[in-house]
């Protein structure tokens, strides 16, 4: 089969490979669309310590059920499904509590299973029983499908937010992520959204996506102006949707008595220390959190969200490439031309 594998840092080459065989507990699906991650990017760049070249990546994928092992009843042939990333082992304490995405071992597709820029995609005993794979309904496209992965990801943050009805929230970083957030909160009951971005044209972007007010921080101070939108107190959840320490320290400055806080977007190694007054944390009781990919759930719940027409995931496809324009995918993706780029096998 053709796949895009990663030979080595800075190194995508569109090649041959072994077609996997199914065994007795695995399902092989035909991939039909897998979208660019940013967290492919940096595994691109940077590598990653759970991803050993030579190796495919990609996990926000979807699909058709080509073939089960005997053992399976959860799928049959010609199934649709959609394929999201995290994997929980379903042994450990994390697992047992229904949060794998915590999990110390911290499989993944794409990871250390073959992920989806491929044709075909082989789904272990451990993905097949405990992770982030679905059925999708015939009216659901494939691409749709595999914008089910980052949508349960943004689901799990504004579930660890509590978000709730006439909140205000703030999302720093107007980026695809971002606009989810932005779009999530409003139907979660948010009566006012708030986007913070260094570059105005993503704000123009941004308020088709839901904000009700749009700051561009490279032109005016931002805690500032969320604090003049919100009356002087602040708002009541705020996300970091970017790689910024200036970012997280706003967050904490913008942020009104007992207002949540996410970090969801994460930093480059070497910038992780971040200098923030915890003061302002304890005086105000803020509650500050961080949150990583999502559990098998909530992949579902995106499925249903999508399904059902609440979410249109269609607005966010900006770009398609055929599987041989893998690299040009990424390229597109990292110039942040446009919003989600999917690859199309």
């Amino acid at each position: 089969m053709k796949a895009t594998v990663l030979e080595a840092l800075d190194r995508l080459v569109v090649k041959e490979i072994p077609k996997p065989e199914v065994d007795a507990d695995s399902v092989l699906v035909a991939v039909k669309a897998c979208a660019v991650c940013g967290s492919d990017i940096r595994m691109l760049h940077h590598g990653n310590k759970r991803l050993k070249p030579p190796a495919v990546m990609g996990h926000e994928s979807a699909g058709v059920v080509a073939a089960c092992g005997e053992n399976v009843t959860r799928f049959k042939p010609g199934d649709r499904v959609a394929m999201g990333g995290d994997v929980p082992c379903g042994e450990c304490v994390f697992c047992e509590a229904g949060i794998g995405n915590n999990c110390q071992t911290n499989y993944a597709l794409g990871y250390q299973f073959p992920g989806s820029f491929a044709e075909y995609v082989l789904l272990n005993r451990i993905v097949v029983n405990h992770g982030p794979v679905h059925l999708v309904p015939d009216h659901v496209s494939f691409e749709e499908a595999a914008l089910a992965e980052p949508v349960g990801c943004c689901l799990n943050a504004l579930e660890l937010c509590q978000v709730r009805l006439g909140d205000t929230m703030v999302v720093i970083g107007a980026g695809p992520i971002g606009c989810m957030l932005m779009e999530l909160g409003r139907i979660l009951g948010c009566a006012r959204v708030i986007a913070v971005n260094r570059s105005r044209p993503r704000l123009e972007v941004a308020r088709r996506f839901g904000a009700d007010v749009c700051i561009c921080s490279s032109e005016e101070n931002a805690v500032q102006r969320v604090l003049e939108e919100s009356g002087g107190l602040g708002a009541d959840v705020i996300l970091t949707a970017c790689p910024s320490p200036q970012a997280q320290a706003d967050a904490i400055k913008m942020a009104k008595n007992r207002a949540r806080v996410n970090f969801f977007g994460g930093l480059p190694q070497d910038q992780g220390v971040v200098p923030i007054d915890t003061n302002t944390i304890h005086y105000r009781e803020l509650f500050v959190m961080g949150s990583h990919g999502c559990v098998p759930r909530h992949h579902r719940q995106a499925v249903d969200l999508i399904a059902s027409g609440k979410l249109d995931v269609k607005r966010y496809i900006s770009h398609r490439f055929s599987l041989d324009e893998t690299a040009a995918a990424f390229r597109v993706a990292e110039s942040r031309e446009g919003m989600r780029v999917v690859v199309i096998p």
